[in-house]
């Protein structure tokens, strides 16, 4: 737990900002991924998962940052059927982004070099793909914790800094819905129906967020909606389930985790049009809050790449 000398410029960042939960604000809390480092030499071959384990300790104590869980990472990696090593490049950084929720990932590379012990990080924007490296380095028989520590605070100071460089350039639902609206132009708008099933883990779902998310950005776009009480017939139908759960609690603010799964159906062939999913983490001073804030996000991230398919 954060004194409140810690959590008070968080809390007055987000408190001044508070549209920073649906992607208002340029000041944003970063959520990172850390992924073992790489450490194939012998000499080295244990250090990679421990420099990980130590970093995620050591920025996991920072209220700059909200991190991946460990065993979170090890849960999406592997069903991707994918390693946590470091092998993380600027072309898949993206992918894994959207499967993780982190903006930020770190991975990097422990080797022996003559008689020095070099730590090498690499920081890597999964909106971006800009990438920021540090390096520290000590005598073979140097601690590793504390070159961990050091590290930590190299990486800190270069995320406080250069964050927004990694970062996309935030803009407002409504500059995100004008986008969708030119990438769509005058294509004619079939009818669609919504049906995505959701749950909150750890307590009730009050009302669906990410079903009225998309029917809501579905129907500023010129889309037709249709439900059961309706006479219209849906030309597509787009099912799904949608998740959230409590992330981490800073002094008084509350971080959740969503994800979206959803299938959209040309109704008349039965033909599957696309299957998609979308992971967001999303800030608040309430829990229910920032689930749904983040089921909303990432209900506008699908939105921009699912819309332009169904009008083809």
């Amino acid at each position: 737990m954060k004194t409140v000398i810690r959590v008070l410029p968080v809390l007055l960042t987000l408190l001044s900002t508070l549209a920073s939960v649906s992607g208002d604000s340029s000041q944003e809390v970063l959520t990172v991924a850390i992924f073992d480092f790489e450490s194939s030499d012998e000499a080295v071959r244990a250090l990679g998962p421990q420099v990980a384990t130590l970093l995620n300790a050591s920025l996991s104590n920072d209220p700059r940052f909200i991190l991946v869980e460990r065993a979170d990472l090890e849960k999406i990696m592997g069903e991707q059927e994918l390693s946590l090593s470091g092998t993380i490049a600027p072309d898949t950084a993206a992918k894994v982004g959207q499967w993780t929720g982190a903006k930020v990932l770190i991975t990097g590379r422990v080797f022996k070099l003559d008689r020095e012990l070099l730590i090498v990080a690499k920081i890597i924007g999964t909106e971006t793909s800009r990438v920021y490296g540090e390096l520290v380095k000590a005598g073979s028989g140097a601690s590793i914790s504390e070159l961990a520590t050091e590290l930590a605070g190299k990486l800190g100071a270069t995320l406080e800094t250069k964050g927004h460089t990694l970062v996309a350039r935030v803009l407002t639902r409504d500059q995100r819905l004008d986008q969708i609206r030119h990438t769509l132009k005058d294509a004619a708008r079939p009818a669609v129906s919504v049906s995505i099933a959701e749950r909150h883990f750890g307590g009730p779902t009050l009302d669906p967020a990410a079903e009225t998310e998309l029917s809501s950005i579905l129907a500023a776009c010129g889309f037709p909606l249709a439900d059961q009480k309706s006479d219209l017939k849906p030309q597509i139908e787009i099912t799904g389930e949608a998740f959230s759960e409590l992330g981490l609690r800073r002094g008084n603010l509350v971080s959740c985790k969503g994800r979206i799964e959803v299938k959209a159906r040309d109704r008349a062939t039965g033909n599957l049009l696309v299957v998609d999913r979308q992971t967001s983490v999303a800030v608040d001073l309430s829990e229910q809050i920032a689930a749904k804030s983040a089921l909303e996000q990432a209900a506008l991230e699908l939105a921009q790449r699912l819309l332009p398919i169904l009008v083809r």
